[in-house]
């Protein structure tokens, strides 16, 4: 509360001080500007007639040059010539609507070169209906002469109008200058005097925010520990899950299978008979891949490597997607954190890609550094829009439950998670340290 009073005070002080200053300056400044105002609204007349007498001429050139060779693109310049020309024509009256000597002249100039158009047209329509029909040209071009003289006088009296108006609003412009430099000292005082109270408002609360941020940043800390101890209670839960579906469901399963196969043999077996067996067959089936799944036997008994190929393998079976793998044969046991995180990382990255990419083919490939290693997943799908990847990777913004999944567990093992636009398709690429310092946050 106390820097809201501070400020409160500064602003009620500035606002007094504001008040007595420009209670005698504020006249002088709106004359000022209404001032300047009218001078940048001459500059506009006298612009926009500088446009509309090029488009007349344009138009003028585009015309001659048709009826002079006939080619088709002098009658589309000329076409593209006309628009101009209303469009000049309407934004001068809406400049000029508060003079009425300007609006008759604005009335006038649009009747004659209404007039003066439809000649251009007329000289065209005949130079497609006759074309050596040079006596009639002639006629026209007669006709046109005296409208070019009239438009070009209607151009220059309203531009001598604008020219006067403008040497009148000048002339009130230089001799509000002087009293103009007068506020500006006084503003410029006064100006100092407020940024140097709202400087030390401001240090006070910067003070402020940088506690409140340090605050954030210890509440994100605790939360991402929580999430890597969730992300580590998920993991054993699946561990014990798929443990459970292959000791005790599966076990039950086989031994009810086993049960109708000597059924089977000692008696003849139905249809139903059979599809029973064959149902159980699926069962049992789908009973070990889940349990696969949740946690591969693989992963514990012989490495990342092995599950890897075994899950790689199932998936690209199962997805109908065509999978280039790149293990090295070598690659031994890892530290179990590693290899449990590598394995997330690539069920995600490859069910992404089943999901949203569209992609026909995935890479897997796998790089063993001295003290880091490195699992890269590419698909060649529609990819992930250029603007959510950019805030992704450089503000942290999650636009995904999965990559925001990825980002954690790598963030915990002490590691690094990157996405990458490729042509097509991305490249979600994994670094995570082989020292004993990853190992020990992970547990």
């Amino acid at each position: 509360m106390l820097p809201r009073k501070k400020a409160q005070v500064a602003f009620a002080s500035a606002v007094i001080m504001l008040c007595l200053s420009g209670l005698a300056t504020y006249l002088t400044i709106v004359r000022l500007m209404e001032s300047e105002k009218w001078v940048v609204h001459t500059h506009e007349v006298q612009e926009t007639l500088g446009n509309l007498d090029a488009a007349v001429l344009n138009a003028e050139r585009a015309c001659s040059g048709y009826v002079i060779t006939g080619s088709a693109d002098f009658l589309t310049s000329f076409e593209d010539a006309e628009p101009g020309i209303y469009q000049a024509l309407q934004h001068l009256r809406e400049l000029t609507k508060d003079n009425p000597t300007q609006q008759q002249l604005s009335t006038r100039l649009e009747e004659i070169t209404a007039r003066r158009l439809a000649l251009f047209r007329d000289s065209i329509d005949l130079k497609k209906s006759t074309p050596q029909d040079q006596l009639g040209q002639a006629n026209i071009s007669r006709r046109g002469l005296p409208m070019a003289f009239e438009i070009a006088s209607t151009m220059q009296q309203m531009r001598d109008e604008e020219q006067r108006l403008l040497a009148v609003r000048a002339h009130a412009t230089r001799h509000l200058f002087t009293v103009a430099v007068v506020v500006l000292m006084i503003t410029f005082i006064l100006a100092l005097i407020m940024f140097s109270v709202h400087y030390r408002l401001l240090s006070a609360e910067l003070e402020a925010r940088d506690q409140a941020e340090r605050s954030v940043r210890e509440s994100e800390k605790s939360l991402r520990s929580l999430t890597a101890r969730l992300l580590r209670l998920q993991d054993e839960e699946r561990r014990r899950f798929s443990r459970e579906l292959h000791d005790s469901l599966g076990q039950y399963l086989a031994g009810v299978k086993m049960n109708l196969d000597m059924f089977s043999s000692s008696q003849p077996a139905d249809r139903l008979l059979s599809e029973a067996i064959q149902l159980l067959d699926q069962s049992i089936a789908e009973t070990r891949t889940i349990s696969h799944l949740l946690h591969p036997p693989l992963l514990d008994e012989a490495g990342f490597s092995s599950a890897a190929k075994w899950y790689l393998e199932g998936f690209a079976q199962r997805s109908g997607i065509e999978v280039k793998m790149d293990l090295p044969s070598d690659v031994g046991r890892l530290p179990k954190p590693i290899e449990l995180g590598l394995f997330r990382v690539l069920q995600e990255s490859l069910t992404n890609i089943h999901r949203h990419s569209g992609s026909s083919k995935a890479e897997v490939a796998l790089r063993l550094f001295p003290h880091q290693v490195m699992l890269e997943v590419r698909d060649y799908g529609k990819g992930i829009p250029r603007e959510l990847l950019e805030n992704f990777r450089t503000k942290g913004t999650n636009f995904g439950v999965g990559l925001a999944g990825m980002r954690e567990r790598v963030r915990e093992l002490g590691g690094q998670l990157d996405v990458q636009p490729k042509t097509p398709g991305n490249s979600i690429s994994v670094t995570l340290p082989l020292s004993e310092k990853a190992n020990a946050a992970a547990d």
